[in-house]
């Protein structure tokens, strides 16, 4: 199976060569504002798509497109607050603050686009994070791991010490929700 995956992710690359998918990295560059008026399954869904059609646009789909987006979504003071890539170390050190010692969604939209038809899904799970102290925060942010990662964090690095539970597939937290992706694209490609 080979596909064109829209995203300059290297946590992406691997997990698509884990499921042993020959993959030609083209990233997008279409990324979407937050839309208010739309859910967090709906915005993720929409960006991922965004980014599967830039690159279709410019290659076609005789080899499938992929685009993937992820976020994270954490309820505080019972509304929802989704959190992106921070913009800085403060952005990432305000994020770990909302998630230490609390239960987030972790959401990651797929589109594929093909020859025959353009379609995608949503894969969602559960994090528990353990309480984090100011401390732990500023170390783990110097690490610079945080920067590019929904969250501020990454689930396969050094965050694993603060991680109690997880409810879903370990992959959407990462970026590409491995099963559900692998069975998508017996049914599609």
């Amino acid at each position: 199976m080979r596909i064109i995956l829209a995203s300059a992710s290297p946590r992406r690359k691997e997990i698509c060569d884990l499921l042993g998918i020959e993959t030609t990295v083209i990233p997008a560059s279409a990324e979407r504002p937050f839309d208010e008026t739309l859910t967090v399954e709906e915005n993720v869904l929409q960006t991922a798509r965004a980014k599967a059609e830039e690159i279709a646009a410019v290659c076609g789909t005789a080899i499938p497109v992929l685009g993937a987006d992820t976020t994270v979504a954490v309820s505080v003071d019972g509304r929802w607050r989704t959190l992106g890539k921070p913009e800085n170390e403060e952005d990432a050190r305000r994020m770990l603050r909302l998630l230490q010692g609390r239960e987030h969604r972790v959401l990651t939209g797929v589109w594929v686009c093909g020859a025959a038809r353009s379609d995608g899904f949503v894969s969602a799970a559960t994090v528990v994070f353990d309480p984090m102290t100011e401390a732990e925060i500023a170390d783990y942010v110097a690490t610079g791991e945080p920067m590019d990662k929904a969250g501020a964090y990454a689930i396969q690095g050094r965050c694993l010490r603060y991680i109690r539970k997880i409810d879903g597939d370990f992959y959407t937290v990462m970026g590409l929700p491995s099963a559900s992706l692998w069975q998508f694209l017996q049914i599609y490609v």
